[in-house]
């Protein structure tokens, strides 16, 4: 069989190309800053706004989105290295587009800003490909279920009482969502006492029928960690996220060694390899991995696939709409976090949003091509550049 169509220059292997495929003609990024509703922050960090990075890929007059958080240098990174290696490129080839990128910025320091350009850039010729061909993202991926489970996100350090409350009263009585997560480890651990009665607070507020997550942000010390897990057994927290920085796995396995709840990580992850070095030092229960910074759609699937090969599920961090289709497409997928910074952005800036009513989203169910999400024109006023 002849192909109908030469490779790329500089792509790998003797892939067949169909004539026709449509090229990407165009690549576009916006930056746009929102400011929170109240001042955020969890046990090592804090913000008053959040970033958003997006790019529009354009093929045969059809326009595929993606973003990501962070810094506004992600916008920069896609202009400068990305967009010419994706333009001209066949649309229906985007993992060989997600390898050509890495390559391309082999020396303009792959992990970090570069590595959400690179995953924006990826989630939006995954949307690209999927409004071409007139199906749901989930569709083009293949399903493997129809409902994600997902589980309320916030409870930040800077609640006081009754908000945390009211936030977590929210998800559980009005959303029906079952499961709900708060943040500890306030100020770099400093804070064990308030850690503690927010902990009991959240569990008075959800009720013994829910299941009560806490993320420190790798905020304790290895010990500090294992003496404060004695206190959420107490409370039956089933979830205990970055009890130590991701940083050190040996850290994060040998807390899992001596703790009930489940120890996950993995929001950090930028390259493949990382998460193949955490799940070798036998550091989680649950790999987490985030669509807009390990690499896109095309790296999160391989992510999954070396957690079900070690018996692992895995778990979506934030940017719920982004992770919706890909976690539906996967068989080990645990759940999808729905955090509240993230989900009122997309709530308010894009059209197309799901509902987790009953602890759980449907991507693709009402039939729209691509991820179905879509900028609203009221955005602009958020826009930076």
């Amino acid at each position: 069989m002849t192909p109908s169509a030469e490779p790329a220059a500089g792509a790998r292997g003797t892939a067949v190309r169909s004539a026709d495929a449509p090229a990407v003609e165009s690549v576009e990024t916006a930056v746009y800053t929102v400011p929170t509703g109240v001042p955020e922050a969890d046990g090592t960090l804090a913000w008053d706004a959040t970033t958003l990075v997006t790019v529009r890929v354009t093929a045969a007059d059809v326009t595929g989105l993606g973003w990501s958080y962070g810094s506004p240098a992600a916008a920069e990174a896609v202009r400068a290295h990305l967009a010419a290696v994706v333009t001209g490129r066949p649309a229906w080839d985007v993992p060989a587009a997600n390898d050509e990128m890495s390559r391309a910025v082999r020396n303009a320091a792959r992990p970090g800003v570069i590595a959400h350009a690179v995953s924006a850039v990826d989630i939006a010729l995954w949307d690209l490909k999927a409004r071409l061909l007139g199906l749901p993202l989930v569709g083009l991926l293949g399903a493997a279920r129809t409902e994600v489970p997902v589980y309320g996100s916030g409870g930040f350090t800077t609640y006081d009482d009754g908000r945390q409350d009211r936030q977590l009263r929210a998800w559980t009585e009005e959303s029906g969502i079952p499961r709900v997560k708060i943040k500890i480890g306030e100020s770099w651990g400093a804070r064990e006492e308030r850690d503690r009665d927010r902990v009991s607070r959240a569990r008075r507020s959800v009720g013994d029928a829910v299941e009560l997550y806490v993320d420190a942000n790798g905020g304790y010390t290895r010990k500090q960690a294992v003496r404060l897990a004695r206190h959420l057994d107490a409370e039956g927290v089933l979830w205990f996220e970055e009890p130590v920085s991701s940083d050190d796995p040996a850290g994060l396995a040998e807390v899992r060694a001596a703790v009930s709840a489940d120890v996950t990580a993995g929001e950090y992850g930028y390259t493949l390899p990382y998460f193949h070095h955490m799940l070798a030092a036998g550091a989680v229960d649950c790999l987490q991995a985030d669509v807009t910074r390990c690499g896109g759609i095309t790296v999160w699937q391989r992510v999954a696939a070396l957690a079900e090969a070690r018996g692992l599920e895995i778990s979506g961090h934030c940017a719920p709409h982004l992770h919706a289709h890909v976690a539906a497409a996967v068989p080990n997928l645990r759940h999808l976090e729905w955090f509240h910074d993230h989900v009122r952005i997309e709530t308010a800036l894009f059209t197309g949003a799901l509902d987790p009513a009953g602890g759980s989203v449907r991507p693709g169910a009402d039939g729209s091509p691509g991820h179905g999400m879509a900028l609203r024109s009221d955005a602009e006023r958020y826009r930076e550049r």
